[in-house]
């Protein structure tokens, strides 16, 4: 913005207001059509059926409203997240360099700081990395039986963290997203319950 420069000062500051409001009017864009985006999902609109979609569609097939909404609604906030965080921060930086300030040092800070709570927030990365996958990948949902590990359940809610589920004798389970390593979804494909064990006094009185 040179024409601002024979201002001195003044005209650095309102070089940085420009830039706050330009990084504004983006964020409203970009959260606009992340939010048009996520309604007509949850709307079940058929844009990813067309024939140019089809590797999409894995991912995207149709499925319950409860479900197809918190999918939306899960990927449609990683995004306005990772489009908020990445738009203040470089409207941050150019704002400070606008006001004559050496951003060197302060990018070497931000880097040192980012590493120290990346290893500090690693396990919570991990699970919200996991639960975007999961989520994305369609692994499983809301209503689906699920079993992780020993426990069998009903998925109640799916986050980018924590998984919540209800068993048989309905106790609440909370998992970690991070801590998954195998799932069997028995809502998808044709499950078959297995027959029940015979009692010990069945089989006595059958010995």
């Amino acid at each position: 913005m040179e024409f601002l420069t024979p201002l001195g000062y003044g005209g650095q500051v309102i070089a940085a207001l420009i830039i706050l409001i330009g990084a504004l009017l983006l964020w409203l864009v970009v959260r606009y059509l992340i939010a048009r985006s996520v309604t007509r999902v949850q709307n079940g609109y058929s844009v990813f059926k067309k024939p140019h979609f089809k590797w999409a569609q894995p991912a995207l097939r149709p499925f319950d409203s409860a479900r197809r909404v918190q999918r939306a609604e899960t990927i449609g906030g990683l995004l306005s997240s990772v489009a908020a965080g990445t738009i203040a921060v470089i409207a941050i930086l150019m704002v400070i360099e606008t006001l004559g300030f050496n951003i060197g040092p302060i990018l070497a800070s931000v880097g040192i700081v980012g590493i120290a709570i990346g290893f500090g927030a690693r396990e919570v990365i991990r699970d919200a990395f996991l639960g975007f996958f999961i989520t994305i990948e369609d692994q499983y949902g809301i209503g689906d039986t699920i079993e992780i590990g020993e426990t069998v359940g009903v998925v109640q809610s799916l986050g980018l963290r924590i998984t919540r589920m209800v068993d048989e004798h309905g106790a609440v389970w909370y998992v970690r997203n991070g801590d998954i390593t195998k799932v069997g979804n028995r809502s998808q494909g044709d499950y078959i319950a297995p027959p029940p064990e015979p009692s010990s006094a069945a089989a006595e009185s059958q010995a």
